[in-house]
């Protein structure tokens, strides 16, 4: 189904785009990369469209319950066992052989067996979340096509922005798994260079995060550590915040939470400060591969994880994809974005499509009323055994 939406949706206005599987399948075939670090694509693959396109004539409004958006979720979604319900559904197994091929490991053998351990190191559940959330789009495709049919807008959550690109047309299945794949190793690495973590925080109205943040890092110069790094590494939802820094920063933060008016803090199971400076040594190889593989205009609302805005262009992709590695995800901002509305206003149907359902659980802490309308599209079981 993707192969045929992403067809679908961009013959009529450029009539260039392929189908996700045989692209895939020849991008796999010829293993990205090469011993000079240069990714070789398929030598049919167009160039990409330049970054000023020509301004498209406005569209008759669209009534809302008519519409659909689609979410994708990021890395902490994984389990053992996800992807299980989706492999009876059109492409899904193409989809993870493609997976192995570009990964050189199995990938779908460690979604539904594990081991846990291996799962959740973020080389392995950056890809496993990419690949079972467009794996669950074709299960919704096949569910409920007009779910599809009448989208006009998608968000992902940290590396669930490279899914929903590929969604929209933007990028092609298979190059932007390698990305991700470069992404993973690249933050794995940095993560490495550091003890560090992240900690998600529940404060009261009156929790000053910023100023929590100063005084963690001032704690944290007073133990002799140059440069301490901690901020908020992701809005999640009112009073809901992720923070992450030096490992001795969220020690801080944890042991003073009732005095900084935190209800709750608990650290999340990840190997590294993500969305922080901590992460500056992954830029640079996650910019060397936007280079190299093609990124185009998305053919519906993508919203970036940076500053909650749509992408424009290209060119605006392959900065905001960089720069979100060092950079806030601002989920709660995004949300309002997507769903702000006069009032009397109808929401779209929204479809998380991927493991667990934490943004579903965000989006009813940010606006109830669009919540009403949510649907998860479950991965681990499937439709004819319910």
């Amino acid at each position: 189904m993707l192969a045929s939406l992403v067809v679908r949706r961009t013959a009529v206005s450029r009539g260039r785009v392929r189908s996700l599987v045989s692209l895939s399948r020849t991008l796999s075939t010829n293993q990205p990369g090469s011993p000079d670090g240069t990714l070789h694509l398929p030598p049919d693959t167009p160039a990409p469209l330049p970054d000023s396109e020509p301004v498209e004539q406005r569209r008759p409004r669209k009534d809302p319950r008519d519409c659909s958006v689609l979410l994708f979720p990021g890395q902490g979604s994984q389990f053992v066992g996800m992807g299980r319900g989706l492999l009876r559904y059109p492409n899904v197994k193409d989809m993870f052989n493609v997976a192995h091929k570009i990964l050189g490991y199995d990938l779908l053998s460690l979604c539904l067996e594990g081991p846990k351990g291996e799962l959740m190191k973020t080389v392995h559940c950056q890809p496993a979340v990419f690949v079972t959330s467009l794996a669950a789009v074709e299960r919704l495709n096949h569910e409920n096509p007009k779910a599809i049919e009448t989208c006009v807008a998608a968000a992902g959550f940290s590396v669930g922005e490279f899914a929903a690109l590929v969604f929209s047309g933007a990028m092609n299945y298979a190059e932007a798994l390698y990305a991700v794949k470069v992404r993973a190793e690249a933050m794995q690495k940095a993560s490495e260079l550091v003890p560090s973590g992240m900690l998600s925080v529940m404060g009261r109205p009156q929790a000053q995060y910023k100023l929590a943040c100063v005084q963690a890092k001032e704690h944290c110069s007073s133990l002799g550590i140059k440069a301490p790094v901690c901020s908020v590494a992701n809005y999640l939802f009112p009073d809901g915040r992720v923070i992450a820094g030096h490992q001795q920063a969220l020690d801080f933060l944890q042991q003073n939470s009732r005095r900084l008016q935190f209800v709750r803090s608990k650290p999340l199971p990840v190997s590294g400060a993500f969305h922080t400076e901590l992460m500056e040594s992954a830029t640079e190889p996650l910019r060397e591969v936007l280079r190299q593989v093609e990124v185009r205009r998305p053919e519906i609302n993508v919203y970036s994880n940076v500053d909650g805005k749509r992408y424009m262009n290209a060119s605006h992709v392959r900065r905001q994809l960089v720069k979100q590695l060092v950079s806030p995800v601002k989920w709660e901002q995004t949300l309002h974005e997507i769903y702000e509305r006069t009032q009397g206003t109808k929401f779209p149907h929204t479809y998380e499509v991927g493991p667990g359902k934490q943004l579903g659980a965000m989006l009813q802490k940010c606006n109830r009323k669009a919540f009403t309308t949510y649907t998860h599209v479950d991965v681990t079981t499937d439709e004819e055994e319910d």
